[in-house]
């Protein structure tokens, strides 16, 4: 079986898209991301509806045991060949703890993405992901695009 959950302390990985909050998820994309501003609600959650595999990051108050969501990220793939990994984020008063590079761990070492190419876009984080495995493509020739309504 395919594990779904994984724990770290107070903090929780969950592939279970019932359990996301939509509306930090869409807050963050909408307003403060840079790839997704002024996205709307429903582009957010058809784009959740139609990925592969979407990881929500959560902390758990040990207190009340009550769970917010902190992060995302979201695979688009056919899980054989290639994917895409998209709006990966931890919200900022959690972030420099450690919880992104857990994510990225817990994505990159998934074993459904045992796959032929992993991709993905970004303007700033080219050292962080690095240290997944991350190169600039060696091929780009290969790679082709059509930009549509709201590229970057």
């Amino acid at each position: 079986m395919v594990k779904k959950n994984w724990r770290n302390g107070d903090y929780l990985i969950t592939m279970d898209k019932t359990e996301l909050e939509l509306d930090v998820i869409y807050n963050f994309l909408s307003n403060e991301s840079y790839w997704s501003k002024g996205i709307s609600k429903e582009d957010v959650i058809k784009s959740i509806n139609n990925s592969s595999l979407c990881f929500g990051l959560y902390y758990i108050n040990p207190f009340d045991r009550k769970k917010k969501q902190i992060g995302f990220a979201r695979v688009i793939s056919d899980l054989v060949t290639h994917a895409y990994l998209q709006d990966v984020f931890i919200l900022t008063p959690y972030r420099k703890k450690g919880l992104g590079n857990w994510l990225l761990d817990i994505i990159t070492n998934y074993e459904e993405l045992n796959i032929r190419r992993l991709l993905l876009s970004t303007d700033d984080g080219h050292s962080f992901y690095a240290k997944f495995g991350f190169t600039p493509l060696d091929k780009p020739n290969f790679f082709m695009q059509i930009k549509g309504k709201g590229a970057i």
